[in-house]
């Protein structure tokens, strides 16, 4: 195998090994970490779509304490995810999965593709706490809908949605809240 054929095969598996872990941030019921949240709670239901590279609708409309369910399809062809919080707490949470990319030794452990994950628990081992960054999200397979109850919090002025694979923001995935 040529020097440039091994360089190949690393960059490939790199990159499919940080999609293959990039598993579920919450399932029905979650938010970041366990909210207790059920079915009863809700207040209205927001379907959206997640092509590559772009969200539909762009921006939502939301009110303080309002309990949503949003039900987001994947009509593209790659792995997106849906992650809702501050711009800061995205650029962060973005960095974290670009060192995933990039084999930057985080303890995933805990974590496996198509099951819920409490964003609590999660540390990238140099104090990246996902709790502390009031996230929530869910991560979604092409062809598929995910599913994510999250309660509006009364404390904020701006909140984005966004997908952070690597690329993926960059590339437009993202939209915002007015609240």
């Amino acid at each position: 195998m040529t020097m440039r054929n091994i360089s190949l095969t690393t960059s490939l598996f790199a990159l499919s090994l940080s999609l293959i872990t990039s598993a579920a941030w919450a399932s029905p019921g979650q938010g970041s970490g366990d909210n207790g949240l059920t079915e009863a709670d809700v207040d209205r239901t927001i379907s959206l779509e997640a092509g590559d590279m772009w969200f539909d609708p762009e921006e939502l409309e939301l009110a303080a304490g309002e309990v949503v369910k949003f039900e987001i399809t994947n009509t593209g062809n790659l792995e997106h995810e849906f992650v809702i919080g501050s711009k800061e707490a995205q650029e962060e949470h973005r960095q974290m999965m670009l060192n995933m990319a990039n084999g930057g030794g985080h303890d995933m452990s805990n974590m496996a593709h198509g099951e819920g994950h409490d964003m609590s628990n999660m540390s990238n081992g140099d104090g990246h706490d996902m709790a502390s960054m009031d996230m929530a999200g869910v991560t979604i397979a092409p062809g598929e809908t995910g599913t994510l109850l999250w309660s509006v919090p009364d404390n904020v002025n701006e909140l984005e949605y966004a997908c952070n694979i690597p690329g993926h923001y960059e590339s437009g995935m993202y939209g915002n809240f007015s609240l």
